[in-house]
C-alpha cells in the first residue's frame, strides 16, 4: 500500500475592516494555493452564499476535481489499450441538494465527455472505457454518490494529404 499527502494553503482575502461582525460583512474571496505551483486560484463562495460569481468556488472546484480525475484515468487506459484520443471535452454537471439548515451535500454527477478517436474499431472500447476510469478515479472513490456516464465517441480520422 501507498500513501500521498497533498497540502493546499487556504488564505481568506476578504476582510473588509471589520471581520465577521455579521454575516453580510465580509467577503467570501480567498486565495487557493499550492507550493511550488505558478498560479494560485482565486475563489468565493457561490452567489447563493454571498459569493463572487466571477470567482471559482468549492462546488465548482468539487466538480472539476470528479470530471478531471476521470478524464486523466480514462486517457492513461485508452493510451494502455492503443486507442490514440486526440480531443476530449467534459460538459460535467453536480446536483447538490441544500438542507433547511444551511447544510448540503451532492448527489448526482454527470459527467457529458465528448472524445474524438482516431479510429472507428475502438468506438465501442471508448465507451466502455469510462466505466473503467470510474472505478480507478480516486476522486469518485472518495465520493459517496452515484458518478454517471453519458459520453460521446466520434472518428475524426487523420488527413495526410
Amino acid at each position: 500500500m501507498k500513501y500521498h499527502n497533498y497540502k493546499v494553503s487556504i488564505e481568506w482575502t476578504g476582510n473588509k475592516g471589520n471581520g465577521t461582525s455579521s454575516y453580510k460583512s465580509y467577503s467570501r474571496a480567498h486565495i487557493i494555493s499550492v507550493e511550488n505551483k505558478y498560479e494560485s486560484i482565486k475563489g468565493s463562495s457561490d452567489p447563493s452564499f454571498l459569493g463572487d460569481k466571477t470567482l471559482y468556488n468549492p462546488e465548482e472546484l468539487f466538480l472539476s476535481s470528479i470530471s478531471t480525475c476521470h478524464m486523466l484515468w480514462y486517457l492513461h487506459l485508452c493510451a494502455t489499450q492503443k486507442i490514440i484520443v486526440t480531443e476530449y471535452l467534459d460538459n460535467a454537471n453536480g446536483v447538490m441538494r441544500e438542507t433547511n439548515s444551511g447544510s448540503g451535500k451532492f448527489e448526482s454527477v454527470m459527467l457529458n465527455p465528448k472524445i474524438t478517436i482516431n479510429d472507428e474499431r475502438f468506438v465501442q472500447k471508448a465507451i466502455n472505457l469510462h466505466h473503467d476510469a470510474n472505478k480507478m478515479c480516486f476522486i469518485a472513490n472518495s465520493c459517496n454518490f452515484k458518478i454517471e456516464h453519458n459520453p460521446q465517441v466520434v472518428v475524426k480520422v487523420k488527413n495526410n494529404n
